[in-house]
C-alpha cells in the first residue's frame, strides 16, 4: 500500500512538472502567424520585430507583445454635433485602420483604440462645425475624406493607417426632419405634375403630327386623283377628237362620191319636210337655187321635147 500511494504521488509530481515545463518552454518558443508580429523587449529594452514563423526567446530575459497587422474597424457611438449654422445632429461612424508599424504602436501609444476615438469625436465636431446641415447631409463622402485626412495625421506617429472613415447614421433634429419630408412630398409632387404634362405634351405632340401626316397624305391623294382625272379627261378628248376626225373624214370622203342628183334627191326630202309645215314662208339657200336651175331646165327641155 505504501508502494502504491508513493507511485501515485511521484506520476502526480511528473505530471505538474510537465505542465511547468511546457509552460515554460510555451512561453519562450512562439509561433507567429503570417499576418502578426511580435515585438521583443530583452530587460526591459526593445531589441525589434520577430515573425512570422517560429520565434525563440530567451527564458526570463525576453518579453514579447503580439501586434495583428489585418484591418480592424472600430465603431464609434453617435456623437452629437453642432453645424455651422448652429443645427444640432447626432452622427455614428466607423474607423477602418490597420497597422503599419508594429515597434511604434507598442511604444508610442498604450490604448490605441481609446485615444483613436477621443481623436474621431474632437475631429468630428471640428469638421461638422465649419459645414452647415445641408452640406452636411449632402457631402458625406466629403466629410469622410475630411475624417480620414485628420485621423491620418494624428494616427501616423503611432504606427498606424486610417484607411477609412464611413459615417453610417446623421440624425438631424425632428423639425428638420419634418421639413424635409415636406421639402420630399413637394418634390415628388413636383415631379409627378410635371411628368404628367409632360406626357401630355408627347401626346399633343404625337396626336398634331398624325393629323399633319393625314393632311399630308389626303392632299397628296387628292392630287394625286386630279392627275389621273385630268389625264382621263385628256384621253377622251383626245380619243373624241380623234373620233370626230375620223367621222369626218369618212363623210369627206363619203361626199367626194355623192352626184348631183343624189343631193338633189336630199333638197326634195327636205322641201317635202317643210312643205308638210304649216308656214307661209320659206327661205332657201342661194347653194339650193344653183342646183335646182338646171334640173329645172332640163325638165322644161324634156316637156317641150315631148310637145313637139
Amino acid at each position: 500500500m505504501e508502494n502504491i500511494g508513493t507511485l501515485i504521488v511521484l506520476l502526480f509530481l511528473v505530471v505538474i512538472g510537465l505542465f511547468v515545463i511546457f509552460g515554460v518552454l510555451g512561453s519562450f518558443i512562439r509561433i507567429v502567424r503570417e499576418y502578426e508580429r511580435l515585438v521583443v523587449f530583452r530587460l526591459g529594452r526593445v531589441i525589434g520585430e520577430k515573425g512570422p514563423g517560429l520565434v525563440i526567446l530567451i527564458p526570463f530575459l525576453d518579453t514579447a507583445v503580439k501586434v495583428d497587422l489585418r484591418e480592424q474597424f472600430m465603431e464609434v457611438p453617435q456623437q452629437s454635433a453642432i453645424t455651422q449654422d448652429n443645427a444640432p445632429i447626432s452622427v455614428d461612424f466607423l474607423i477602418y485602420w490597420r497597422v503599419t508599424s508594429p515597434m511604434n504602436t507598442v511604444l508610442t501609444v498604450g490604448n490605441f483604440a481609446g485615444a483613436s476615438q477621443g481623436i474621431a469625436t474632437t475631429t468630428l465636431r471640428a469638421v461638422i462645425g465649419d459645414i452647415t446641415l445641408d452640406d452636411v447631409l449632402a457631402q458625406r463622402e466629403r466629410i469622410n475624406t475630411v475624417l480620414r485626412t485628420k485621423l491620418d495625421e494624428v494616427t501616423e506617429r503611432w504606427g498606424v493607417k486610417v484607411t477609412a472613415v464611413e459615417i453610417r447614421e446623421i440624425v438631424p433634429p425632428r423639425e428638420v426632419q419634418d421639413a424635409m419630408n415636406r421639402q420630399i412630398s413637394a418634390e415628388r409632387t413636383r415631379r409627378a405634375v410635371v411628368t404628367e404634362a409632360a406626357g401630355r405634351r408627347e401626346a399633343a405632340v404625337t396626336i398634331a403630327n398624325g393629323e399633319k401626316d393625314a393632311a399630308i397624305l389626303s392632299a397628296e391623294g387628292k392630287k394625286q386623283a386630279a392627275i389621273l382625272e385630268s389625264e382621263g379627261q385628256k384621253m377622251a378628248q383626245a380619243l373624241r377628237a380623234e373620233g370626230f376626225a375620223n367621222a369626218l373624214e369618212v363623210i369627206f370622203n363619203t361626199a367626194k362620191s355623192v352626184d348631183t342628183n343624189t343631193m338633189m334627191l336630199q333638197y326634195l326630202e327636205a322641201l317635202k319636210a317643210i312643205g308638210a309645215s304649216p308656214s307661209t314662208k320659206y327661205i332657201f339657200p342661194m347653194e339650193f337655187t344653183s342646183l335646182i336651175k338646171p334640173l329645172l331646165g332640163g325638165a322644161r327641155n324634156g316637156n317641150e321635147a315631148d310637145g313637139k
